[in-house]
C-alpha cells in the first residue's frame, strides 16, 4: 500500500482549515442580514397580553394619507369600543294550548362596562318590561345579565354579568359640568342591531330638560347632533379624550330615526345615581315623608308649589307639624300646606321638589317654606332616608 507524502497531508490540512474558516464567515454574514423581530414602538399592546384579555384588540396600523383628526378619531374608537356592550332583551310567554314557555325577543340597546365586577350601565327603558337580558361584550362573548337596580326617573339601570375580570374594560369617566356648545362628541352603540357603530358630532346645547319614563324631568341634559338611532340608547357619549360625558337616551324625531337632535343624560348625574343603584337597587334620596298632589290638581286649585295630600305617620313632615289635605266631617276638603321653597330655592311643582331634594342627604335639616291659609310660614325639617 502506497503511503501519502508529508507534503500531500499538509496540503489537505490547509484546504480543510480554509474551507472551515470560509464557511463560518459566510454563516456569520447570513445571520447579520436577518431582520431582528423587535417589537415596534408603535405597537400599543403586547400580543400575549391581548390573548389573555380578548376584549382588548390589537390596534391595526393606520394607513398613510390620513389627517391628524382622522387618526385621533380612529384611536378613540379603538380605545373605547371594548367598553361598549350590546344588550338584547326578551319576554317569557306561555303557549295557551301546550302550556310550553317560549322566549320572545323584545328589543335591543346599548350599554357600557362600569367596573371589573361586571356592572353594565344602560337605560331603564332598554330593559323595561323584560323577563331576561343578555349582554354581548366587544369580544363577542354573550352573558346572561341580572338586574341589580334601576331608576325610571333618571332612565338608568344597572345590570351585572359574571364575565372574567380580564374581559371587562371599564369606561373612563369624565365630567359634564364644564361642557361647552360646539365641542366634539362621539357616540358608540348598536343602532338597529348593528354593533360597534361610531357616530360623531358636536354638543348643540346644554341644560336641556326631558321627561323620564316616570314622568319626572331629567335636568341639564346634553343635546347633540351626533346621530343617535334606535339601539343607541344606553350607549356612551364621549368627549375627544374618550371620557364618558353622557349616556345616550333619546332622540327627537317624527320618524323615529335620527334627525340631528339627540339627548344624553349628563355623566355627573350618572356618577351619583349608579353607586346607589349598585348598593340599594334604587336611588336612596332623602325624603320629607309626604305625598304630593299631581300638577293638574294644583293648577285646578289655582295654587303654586307642591301641595301635600298625605303625611307619613312618624315621618319628618308629620313631626315638623306640616299639614296634609283632609276631608272634614261634613265632606268638605280642607287644603293642606303647599311647599313653595326649600332653603330659599323656589318650588313650583311636585317634580321640582323631587329634584331639589336630590341635592341633600338623609339627616340634613332644611328650611321648608309653606303656604298655609294664604300665609307664608317656615319650618325646619330633618330629612329621613327613603325606604
Amino acid at each position: 500500500m502506497k503511503k501519502s507524502s508529508p507534503f500531500r497531508i499538509v496540503l489537505w490540512v490547509v484546504l480543510l482549515a480554509a474551507g472551515f474558516i470560509a464557511g463560518t464567515a459566510w454563516n456569520t454574514k447570513f445571520q447579520k442580514n436577518i431582520i431582528p423581530q423587535v417589537p415596534s414602538e408603535e405597537t400599543p399592546y403586547n400580543t400575549q397580553e391581548a390573548e389573555k384579555s380578548p376584549a382588548i384588540p390589537v390596534k391595526a396600523p393606520i394607513p398613510p394619507g390620513l389627517t391628524e383628526a382622522e387618526k385621533s378619531t380612529i384611536r378613540l374608537f379603538e380605545n373605547s369600543a371594548p367598553s361598549v356592550a350590546y344588550i338584547t332583551t326578551s319576554r317569557l310567554r306561555q303557549d295557551y294550548w301546550t302550556r310550553n314557555v317560549m322566549e320572545i325577543p323584545q328589543g335591543s340597546g346599548s350599554g357600557f362596562v362600569w367596573d371589573r365586577e361586571g356592572h353594565i350601565i344602560t337605560n331603564y327603558h332598554v330593559i323595561q318590561g323584560a323577563d331576561k337580558a343578555q349582554v354581548t361584550l366587544a369580544d363577542r362573548s354573550t352573558w346572561d345579565a341580572e338586574l341589580i337596580g334601576y331608576a325610571p326617573e333618571k332612565d338608568l339601570a344597572v345590570l351585572k354579568i359574571s364575565a372574567p375580570r380580564n374581559t371587562l374594560r371599564p369606561i373612563p369617566v369624565g365630567q359634564s359640568d364644564n361642557l361647552l356648545v360646539g365641542q366634539n362628541v362621539f357616540a358608540i352603540g348598536n343602532p338597529f342591531g348593528l354593533d360597534q357603530t361610531l357616530t360623531t358630532g358636536i354638543i348643540s346645547a346644554v341644560g336641556r330638560e326631558i321627561k323620564s319614563v316616570s314622568g319626572i324631568p331629567i335636568r341639564d341634559v346634553i343635546q347633540t347632533d351626533a346621530a343617535i338611532n334606535p339601539g343607541n340608547s344606553g350607549g356612551p357619549l364621549l368627549n375627544s379624550s374618550g371620557d364618558l360625558i353622557g349616556v345616550n337616551t333619546a332622540i327627537y324625531s317624527p320618524s323615529g330615526a335620527s334627525a340631528g337632535i339627540g339627548f344624553s343624560i349628563p355623566v355627573d348625574v350618572v356618577k351619583w345615581v349608579v353607586p346607589d343603584l349598585i348598593k340599594y337597587g334604587k336611588i336612596n334620596r332623602p325624603t320629607l315623608g309626604i305625598e304630593i298632589a299631581n300638577a293638574q290638581t294644583t293648577q285646578r286649585l289655582g295654587m303654586e308649589g307642591a301641595l301635600i295630600i298625605h303625611t307619613v305617620e312618624g315621618g319628618p313632615a308629620e313631626r315638623a307639624g306640616l299639614q296634609p289635605t283632609l276631608r272634614d266631617r261634613n265632606g268638605r276638603i280642607r287644603i293642606g300646606d303647599a311647599i313653595i321653597a326649600i332653603n330659599d330655592e323656589k318650588v313650583k311643582s311636585g317634580n321640582e321638589l323631587v329634584l331639589i331634594l336630590e341635592k341633600y342627604k338623609a339627616g340634613d335639616v332644611v328650611k321648608v317654606k309653606i303656604m298655609r291659609d294664604k300665609k307664608e310660614m317656615e319650618v325646619d325639617v330633618k330629612l329621613a332616608p327613603a325606604n
